[in-house]
């Protein structure tokens, strides 16, 4: 009987493609800060990329269809003091976005699907718990409105952005800088790395490190990790030669690697990006020009090397698709947004596929836009599984959805506009009739904003003529 040499996999054919020029998003001035976080962040609606900025933070959101090359005064989004380190689309609204910052603070906002004819400058809510700069965050991936952060005081804070209060803080886990956090798929678990070369996994409601492990990898570099579908661990970092490396880790038993592979020498840190769909992880090293993928799986050698995207640029960040964004009818699996110094290229990942018709083996049920959770039932010590949605209609994102935030006070960050809602209806469930009033209350204000907008322009356009005419 002849033996079988070349493993079976419908993911063996993998392969990555630049995207046409005119895909590209031209003249963005990427930030230069020297900062290991990705540096973008993309949804199913918006392309979000911190930039260069005088006088404080930035980024900019561009609409997914706005390619080209972006006009010099396109509007940003500004408010921090200092530069932006860090953003973060939030999974249930695709309007919502968060930014970390230098300047201690963490700002959320709410981005509008009409293009804003000014710098956006009034986020929804500020959240200021951190002593130092903040560096991480991380939307909870199942419960509305759970937000995580971790700063240079070796702190993580969990936020209820709904309310703008703490509802943890991880305090004495840490004892240097964090490098990086990453939940599971249901929001149990939290995996972190450290500067003290430490493997940690965090139960964030107990406040308890459950399992560690000490120098994963022996290297001085920093390392990272993030969960599996199934639970264990990927960490990426150096050997004592400086050789970068990829483990898989079980967590419950720690001692040894269930597989560890040596890549190549560079001093790139290797950013994972996990799609647990298909059980594949991509490595894009910053400063590198290619994207290595493997595939994890139950069979020896637990981590198989699939192939290598090469390009001749490096990269200076790289934004991931959800799943819910891609294009189910061209077999897309994978979908980057590789900044280069002055631009954003998106890199497409494809399997080959003959059949015109839903490949439904590629793409099964992935999580969905609904949160499975509210804050606080997260926080009472309930779990759930994430609400799956099918792709095979495709995915179309819904309209603009408002984030309310409402202070302890129950006043609303925004101006208020007709009577203030009482603790009791704001905690009810929406009827029918509520939800068409409040829509049309935000399209009656829309219009009185425009009114206004339009007013102001003529009365300009009267103060040009009269300082004409005086001239």
């Amino acid at each position: 009987m002849s033996r079988r040499v070349v493993r079976q996999s419908k993911f063996r054919h993998v392969f990555g493609q630049a995207a046409k020029a005119d895909q590209a998003y031209e003249d963005i001035r990427v930030s230069k800060v020297t900062w290991d976080s990705s540096f973008c962040a993309v949804n199913p609606k918006f392309l979000a990329i911190i930039v260069e900025a005088g006088g404080g933070g930035a980024f900019i959101v561009l609409p997914l269809a706005k390619t080209g090359r972006v006009d010099k005064n396109y509007p940003l989004v500004t408010g921090h003091t200092a530069p932006v380190l860090d953003i973060d689309w939030c999974p249930h609204n695709d309007n919502v976005i968060a930014s970390a910052s230098d300047d201690t603070t963490i700002m959320v906002w709410q981005i509008p699907d009409y293009t804003p004819v000014r710098n956006i400058t009034e986020p929804i809510i500020t959240l200021e718990g951190h002593s130092k700069r903040v560096g991480i965050l991380s939307w909870h991936p199942i419960a509305r409105n759970v937000l995580l952060s971790a700063g240079g005081d070796n702190v993580i804070i969990i936020w209820n952005v709904g309310t703008g209060e703490v509802l943890l803080s991880l305090e004495d886990l840490h004892p240097d800088l964090i490098h990086s956090v990453c939940w599971n798929n249901n929001g149990t678990l939290l995996a972190t790395t450290c500067k003290d070369k430490t493997l940690r996994i965090i139960d964030p409601r107990k406040g308890q490190v459950v399992a560690e492990r000490a120098r994963p990898h022996e290297g001085a570099r920093p390392l990272r990790a993030v969960f599996t579908a199934d639970g264990k661990l990927l960490s990426t970092g150096f050997s004592r030669m400086s050789e970068r490396q990829v483990a898989l880790w079980d967590p419950n038993n720690f001692e040894e690697p269930v597989a560890l592979q040596e890549m190549d020498t560079s001093n790139g840190v290797l950013l994972p990006f996990y799609d647990p769909d298909s059980s594949i992880v991509y490595l894009c090293g910053k400063g590198d020009s290619s994207i290595r993928y493997f595939e994890i799986t139950d069979e020896p050698p637990f981590v198989h090397y699939l192939n290598t995207f090469s390009s001749k640029e490096p990269q200076r960040g790289m934004g991931f698709m959800p799943k819910r964004g891609l294009d189910v009818s061209k077999c897309e699996i994978a979908r980057f947004y590789k900044l280069h110094e002055r631009k954003c290229e998106p890199i497409v990942m494809t399997v080959p596929r003959k059949s015109d018709l839903f490949q439904d083996d590629l793409y099964p049920d992935t999580p969905g836009p609904e949160p499975a959770l509210e804050a606080d039932e997260w926080l009472a010590g309930q779990d759930a599984e994430p609400v799956l949605i099918s792709l095979k209609d495709g995915y179309v994102p819904p309209k603009h959805r408002e984030l309310r935030v409402t202070k302890r006070n129950i006043l609303d960050v925004r101006p208020p506009s007709g009577p203030r809602r009482s603790q009791s209806a704001s905690d009810a469930p929406l009827s029918q009739h509520t939800l068409e009033t409040l829509l049309e209350e935000i399209k009656a204000l829309r219009e009185r904003v425009q009114a206004q907008e339009e007013r102001i322009t003529a009365l300009e356009n009267m103060l040009c003529e009269l300082v004409d005419g005086t001239d």
